[in-house]
This record gives C-alpha cells, sequence and structure tokens, in this order.
C-alpha cells in the first residue's frame, strides 16, 4: 500500500491553525501580523500580559536562506520566540535556531493538522526592554510618562522619554504597563510618522 501523500503547507495554511491555537493556548492574547523589526519583518507578534513573542513561519515552501539574520532580529525585539514549521522542516529545524527558541509543529498525522509544541520557547538571553519601545507610538510613551505621574516632554524626541522612562520607572512595571496600552490600541487610529 503506497503511503499517503500529504498536502503542501503554504504559509497561509499554517497562519490559521496558528490563530486558532494561540487563542486557546492563552486566556488573554492580541496578534500583530508583519511587523517590521530591525533588518526583518515578524511573521506575527503575540501579546501576552506580560511579553512580547515572536512567532518566524517556515512553511513547507520557504527555504532557511534568511533565518540567521531573522533569528537575530527576533532575539533583539522579543521576550520569547517560536518557529513554526510544517513536516518538511521538523527533522533538521533545531539546527538553524538557538536553543532558546521554541519550536511548535504542524501535524498532518491526524485527520485534520493540528499544531502540537515539540519543544518550549525559553527567555531570550539579553533582550533589552529599550528595544521594544519601537513597538509603541509617540503617544502610547505619552501616557506612560502620564501614568508614572511624570513631565510630558513634548518638545523632547521618542529617545529621549524612552530613556527617561527606563531610568525613572521600575523595568517590570514599565513593561507591564507597555503591554497593557498595546493590547487598548485603536488600529483605526492612524500613527502619523512624523510623531
Amino acid at each position: 500500500m503506497a503511503k499517503e501523500e500529504r498536502p503542501t503547507l503554504f504559509d497561509e495554511d499554517i497562519r490559521i491553525l496558528l490563530f486558532d491555537y494561540l487563542d486557546l493556548r492563552y486566556p488573554k492574547v492580541r496578534t500583530f501580523e508583519e511587523k517590521i523589526m530591525g533588518r526583518s519583518r515578524s511573521d506575527v507578534v503575540v501579546l501576552l500580559p506580560d511579553a512580547l513573542v515572536g512567532i518566524e513561519i517556515k512553511s513547507d515552501a520557504d527555504t532557511y536562506a534568511r533565518l540567521s539574520t531573522q533569528v537575530k532580529d527576533y532575539d533583539k525585539y522579543f521576550d520569547m520566540n517560536y518557529i513554526v514549521v510544517g513536516s518538511s522542516h521538523i527533522k533538521r529545524v533545531h539546527e538553524h535556531i538557538p536553543a532558546h527558541w521554541g519550536i511548535l509543529h504542524v501535524d498532518q498525522t491526524e485527520e485534520e493538522p493540528i499544531i502540537r509544541e515539540v519543544r518550549a520557547a525559553l527567555p531570550t538571553p539579553k533582550i533589552k526592554l529599550k528595544t521594544q519601545f519601537v513597538f509603541m507610538w509617540k503617544r502610547e510613551l505619552w501616557e506612560l510618562l502620564s501614568l508614572n505621574e511624570m513631565p510630558a516632554y513634548r518638545g523632547k524626541s521618542r529617545n529621549f522619554i524612552v530613556d527617561k522612562l527606563l531610568e525613572r520607572v521600575a523595568h517590570d512595571k514599565l513593561k507591564k504597563q507597555m503591554c497593557d496600552l498595546l493590547f487598548e490600541r485603536d488600529y483605526s487610529v492612524f500613527e502619523p510618522e512624523s510623531e
């Protein structure tokens, strides 16, 4: 009897399964797609109440050509990182990512494909809260200043405001506030590039 051929999994197939998986796994989660960070574009950013998680998707049609650059960029911006792969990559993916990255596998051996966690992600070593402020709009930085009873610094640059926040507010508290504001963000309001 011939072995049944599994259908090729493409990026869009994996995304549908991934969003369902994330909604079931986390009680409070918000996802964003295709965010620029460094020289790369993250496939999915997962916002949790106290963390930003990066997810890179490698479909059956993808190669590892850009992965080493992507890993470096993800590790600068996210508290934890996962790679999601189909069956064509599952045997060798661990050779291409650091040990602290988690691995999610789209398992097609069941009647319906499901995502299984092969390896849990560990905290990203040397992550700096300062780099994560790239995800914040300037009006959100002003809100952080207000929440922490600091001056508005209206004429000052983003970097100046971020440095002041980092100097004066405990990093755990600031990270929680940052995540809270990102959960509340209204994307129907456009943030001009000039801010």
